[in-house]
């Protein structure tokens, strides 16, 4: 659905942000995107969905270069940045005036959304908070109905519940059709969620698996440290990274993956092979 093919992009001549980066980013899948601050995924978001044009390489999305702006594509396409401004109007205003550019758009799905998420659509956009905003673009764009939907850091400015509701409609959302991107820096938001991960560092992909491939063949918690690929210290004592060699699954941490993969992405990717 996606595919990215050498892509490299800088804000200027004299540094990339991306660089040589070749990635594919499938239907019926929720792909999280993990890096550093200033690493790029933003930048990334901003090229698939073709708000941006890549320095080299090249982006396709169902074959077709998004920076086009190719109506029947953008038509299937949602971006929520991690920061917007919407008009001085409530969302059921906001929805009649946007809603025409995206055919599958739901009226009675928004308003089930907002219900869950405690937003009411007669409220004036500038009125609310910056968890109410986000919460009600969240109900906007998900009631759109794009086969891709990509999202930057989704949880910013949510409480708690909010983000309890949140993962349980975006897995309701969630179809075999569906290509969902979520770039994040808060991992144990949506970790129960995702089913791809990237992770992206200064030379480019540094690893992309499947949550399944990567619980078969690596271990997380405690340890032995001898054994380990990655270790750091908790509360709980020496905690880690090793290969799977006992056949049942760990439940996958993400930091502890970031970290391994930070730290070690060579011995990380010979284990995933």
């Amino acid at each position: 659905m996606i595919d990215i093919k050498q892509l490299t992009f800088g804000y200027s001549s004299h540094r990339n942000v991306l660089t040589d980066i070749t990635l594919s980013l499938d239907g019926g899948h929720i792909h999280g995107l993990l890096g550093c601050n200033g690493i790029g995924k933003s930048t990334l978001l901003k090229i698939i969905c073709g708000l941006m044009r890549p320095t080299a390489g090249s982006v396709r999305v169902d074959g077709v270069d998004p920076s086009t702006r190719r109506v029947d594509l953008m038509q299937q396409m949602m971006i929520i940045p991690e920061e917007f401004s919407l008009p001085s109007v409530s969302l059921s205003s906001y929805a009649r005036m946007t809603a025409p550019f995206y055919p599958q758009f739901s009226r009675e799905q928004m308003d089930y959304y907002c219900r869950e998420m405690m937003v009411d659509p007669a409220e004036k956009l500038h009125n609310m908070s910056m968890g109410q905003r986000k919460k009600a673009y969240i109900a906007f764009a998900m009631a759109c109905n794009t086969r891709i939907l990509l999202l930057d850091e989704p949880t910013n400015g949510l409480d708690i519940p909010s983000k309890s509701v949140f993962r349980r409609l975006l897995a309701g959302y969630a179809d075999d059709d569906r290509c969902i991107v979520i770039s994040t820096h808060q991992v144990n938001d949506i970790d129960s969620l995702l089913d791809n991960i990237v992770i992206l560092d200064q030379t480019g992909v540094a690893l992309s698996a499947t949550t399944a491939e990567i619980c078969s063949r690596l271990w997380f918690g405690a340890v032995d440290p001898a054994a380990a690929v990655y270790t750091e210290r908790s509360v709980l004592g020496q905690i880690g990274v090793a290969p799977n060699t006992s056949g049942e699954d760990s439940r996958l941490d993400l930091e502890l993956l970031f970290n391994a993969v930070t730290a070690d992405r060579e011995s990380i990717a010979r284990l995933l092979k």
